[in-house]
């Protein structure tokens, strides 16, 4: 900051011949714009966000443009924008948390939350499946890890509907009774 200079009315009323380092906004903001980027990118975490708030700042500086009397002071000037701009916007932020007596947290599923069980539950179910005879295995197989309609898995293993139909129903019987798959359950 400058100290102040005492003038007379005849002094003020003559032009004031300042040499400008920066005779025009234009001039400014090509010179320093890449450091005042970097100033406002350590006070935000987006550079999007930065870029925005360098914008915000300049446009702030240049509706002042004329009043700022000591040219040299620029880069302050707008990083006190910057600062004002930044916290501004962080006063105005939107907040989505607000205070509740319970917490709006879903009921955990029974066992479907522990990822150990649910291993444990396909490790069981595996083990199930391939104690099924051969052709009761692959129909099941097809259908429910292969996601094949019935028409489909008929076609592949060139058998009839009606037999992928009852073989899937036995087989689906004989996993409901595997002692294994009741201690998981």
């Amino acid at each position: 900051m400058t100290p102040p200079v005492c003038t007379t009315a005849s002094d003020a009323a003559a032009p004031r011949t300042q040499t400008l380092t920066y005779p025009s906004f234009a001039s400014y903001v090509r010179a320093r714009q890449p450091v005042l980027l970097r100033t406002a990118r350590s006070l935000t975490a987006n550079p999007s966000d930065a870029e925005d708030l360098l914008q915000t700042a300049l446009a702030k500086t240049y509706v002042a443009w004329e009043r700022i009397e000591d040219h040299r002071a620029l880069d302050g000037y707008v990083r006190r924008a910057l600062l004002n701009t930044r916290t501004s916007q962080w006063r105005r932020r939107r907040v989505d948390e607000f205070a509740c007596d319970e917490l709006p947290e879903p009921e955990p599923l029974p066992g479907g939350d522990d990822p150990a069980e649910r291993q444990a539950l396909r490790d069981a179910m595996w083990r199930a499946i391939m104690r099924l005879p051969a052709r009761q295995r692959a129909m099941v197989v097809l259908r429910y890890y292969e996601d094949l309609s019935e028409t489909q898995t008929a076609e592949v293993l060139g058998v009839s509907v009606g037999t992928v139909k009852s073989a899937v129903s036995r087989a689906l019987g004989k996993l409901r009774e595997d002692p294994e798959l009741g201690l998981v359950r």
